[in-house]
């Protein structure tokens, strides 16, 4: 059980650590520093989405024979229409963090913002949690390494958003420890969404495939949809595709050698 919990808490402290710069930075991270962040994470949450949920989603699903990839499409797809539905209820958080300032746009923004982010979290600490619901129940095509793997794979790329929500708020006149509080805030929402997806261990695991399916489609909407025009945009993308290129390999080779 002490695993599930530390599973379950490495994203978390990947956010608090983010907003922990706040103490630590001057200024809000360098563009080329926020480019390398978000290609790193986008690597880390592709091969997270291939070797951790994908590929056991399909083997989990090998009875159905030459069909055995319907459980994992359907549930990859159901991850991206949510995440759709998602960004039309609230705003994409990049959006937000760039709208006009002033004086009276600053609450509405910082509410924003943390919600934006906080939304976000939550499908990727379901996907820790169904990582580690389908561990508990013993699948074989889910090891402790892999579960592990997947959790500091997201640790890693919600660094980068725990200081894109405490340094900007900062910059904005907040203290640094209402700052530092509201971005580690955003990310409370990946353990306890996890937690909830272990207690239901048992209604998760008949609906696995879906789920881990479900989960990797979400992260991926997440990489096209927010990291890569981070990492891409304006000069000197390069710095994002070798950053990606580090984060996808480290990731796959932390999976099967922690697998």
């Amino acid at each position: 059980m002490s695993t599930i919990i530390t599973g379950l808490l490495i994203p978390f402290v990947g956010t608090t650590a983010g907003a922990a710069c706040v103490f630590f930075l001057k200024n809000e991270l360098k563009v080329s520093v926020r480019k390398a962040l978000s290609g790193f994470a986008a690597g880390v949450m592709v091969a997270a989405s291939i070797w951790s949920l994908i590929v056991p989603a399909i083997e989990q699903s090998s009875d159905m024979d030459r069909w055995a990839f319907l459980p994992a499409f359907i549930g990859f797809w159901l991850g991206i229409l949510f995440l759709m539905l998602l960004d039309h209820i609230i705003p994409h958080f990049h959006i937000v963090s760039e709208q006009a300032e002033g004086p009276k746009s600053h609450l509405t923004k910082t509410i924003m913002l943390v919600l934006a982010v906080t939304l976000h979290n939550i499908p990727e600490g379901m996907a820790v949690g169904v990582v580690y619901a389908g561990l508990m129940s013993g699948s074989e095509s889910i090891t402790a390494g892999g579960a592990l793997a997947l959790a500091l794979g997201i640790a890693i790329q919600n660094f980068p958003e725990g200081a894109i929500i405490s340094m900007p708020l900062y910059a904005e006149g907040k203290s640094k420890p209402k700052s530092f509080v509201l971005g580690m805030f955003s990310g409370a929402v990946e353990p306890v969404f996890g937690g909830l997806t272990v207690a239901l261990v048992g209604l998760v695991v008949p609906a696995m495939p879906y789920l881990l399916s479900f989960a990797a489609g979400a992260m991926l909407y997440v990489v096209v949809e927010e990291l890569i025009p981070e990492m891409s945009e304006g000069n000197h993308s390069h710095v994002g595709v070798v950053a990606f290129a580090i984060g996808f390999s480290l990731m796959m080779a932390l999976d099967v050698a922690l697998g």
